[in-house]
C-alpha cells in the first residue's frame, strides 16, 4: 500500500536579495500579494490537496512567518469589539488551517540542504516540498496534480514546465521519455537525467523543474550523498540525480498559471492577475487599467 502525503516541507530561510531593500527586514515569503503573503497560497494550496501538516524552514529575521500562522489574541479582541465579524473570521482561519512545525536553517546552504534540514520532522514517509516564490494558478492545485501521479507509481514526481530556450539557464532542465498517463502522452515524463541551470545549448530539453515536488524519504539518504556545489551549496536536483541511479523519478507538466513571484516583474503580473480575479476588487480595478494612458 502506497503512504499518503501528509507533510509539506517549505523552504524559507533565503535572503530575498532580489527584493531588497523590501526585504531588510521582511522575510520575502511575507511579501504581500493583494492582500495575502506568498507563503500563505502555498499554504492553501496544501490543504487544498489534503496536505495539512506544514513544516517552515526559517532562518534568522523570518519571525514574521511564525507570527503570521499564530494566534493573535489582541488583534482577535479589537476586531469582535468592533463586530468586525469576517475580517476576524480571516485572521482566525489563518492560524487554524494547519498544523506547523519550524525548524531553522543557520547558513542558507541550497534548497537540498534546506530540504535536508527537515528530515528528522519529516520521518520516513513521501512529503511535498513547495516553494513559496511559485504561485501558481490552477483549477486543481498543483500539488494535488502531483500527488495523484504520486499515488498511482509510488514514485517522487517533480512539476514542470515548458520554458523558452532564452530563459532555460535559470532553472533545473530535465532529460525525460513521455509515458502515456490517463489518456495523455505529453503530461508526464519518466526522468533520465537532469542539469541545473544549464547554458542554452547545453539544455537537453525545454522542460523545466518548478517549484512542487513529492519526494519519497530516500531522498535524504541522496542529499546526504552528494558533495557541496558552488558556494558550499548542496542542491536538490543533485540529490534528486543521485536518487535517480535506484529509484524512478517522474515529472508531470501540471495545467494552470505559474508566476515567478521571486522575480519583480513576475510579481508585478502576478499582483495584477490575482487582482482581476477578485469578486471585490476586480471590476473595478479593470475599469482603472482601462484607462491608464499607456
Amino acid at each position: 500500500m502506497i503512504a499518503k502525503v501528509r507533510k509539506a516541507v517549505f523552504p524559507a530561510a533565503g535572503l530575498g536579495t532580489r527584493f531588497l531593500p523590501a526585504t531588510k527586514a521582511m522575510p520575502k515569503e511575507m511579501l504581500p500579494l493583494v492582500d495575502k503573503p506568498l507563503i500563505q497560497y502555498g499554504v492553501e494550496e496544501c490543504i487544498h490537496s489534503g496536505v495539512q501538516n506544514i513544516i517552515i524552514v526559517t532562518g534568522r529575521g523570518k519571525s514574521a512567518i511564525e507570527d503570521h500562522f499564530d494566534v493573535s489574541f489582541e488583534l482577535e479582541n479589537l476586531l469582535a469589539t468592533r463586530n468586525k465579524k469576517e475580517l476576524l473570521q480571516q485572521v482566525r482561519d489563518i492560524s487554524g488551517m494547519i498544523d506547523v512545525s519550524y525548524v531553522r536553517q543557520k547558513e542558507a546552504l541550497g534548497l537540498g540542504h534546506a530540504v535536508l534540514r527537515a528530515k528528522e520532522l519529516v520521518g520516513k514517509e513521501p512529503f511535498a516540498v513547495i516553494l513559496s516564490d511559485d504561485v501558481i494558478d490552477s483549477e486543481v492545485p498543483c500539488l494535488r496534480q502531483l500527488i495523484d501521479v504520486y499515488e498511482f507509481y509510488g514514485a517522487s514526481v517533480v512539476a514542470l514546465m515548458e520554458v523558452p530556450k532564452e530563459f532555460i539557464s535559470a532553472y533545473g532542465v530535465v532529460d525525460a521519455e513521455p509515458v502515456d498517463h490517463n489518456g495523455s502522452k505529453n503530461r508526464l515524463y519518466r526522468i533520465r537525467n537532469m542539469v541545473e541551470k544549464p547554458k542554452p545549448e547545453d539544455a537537453p530539453s525545454n522542460l523545466a523543474i518548478i517549484g512542487r515536488y513529492v519526494l519519497t524519504p530516500e531522498v535524504f539518504t541522496s542529499i546526504e550523498a552528494v558533495e557541496p556545489g558552488k558556494g558550499g551549496e548542496i542542491q536538490l536536483t543533485d540529490g534528486l540525480k543521485h536518487l535517480l541511479r535506484s529509484r524512478p523519478v517522474y515529472g508531470y507538466k501540471f495545467e494552470g498559471t505559474r508566476f515567478d513571484a521571486g522575480d519583480k516583474l513576475g510579481f508585478l503580473k502576478a499582483t495584477v492577475e490575482f487582482a482581476l480575479k477578485r469578486h471585490d476588487l476586480g471590476n473595478e480595478f479593470r475599469e482603472y487599467l482601462r484607462h491608464l494612458k499607456l
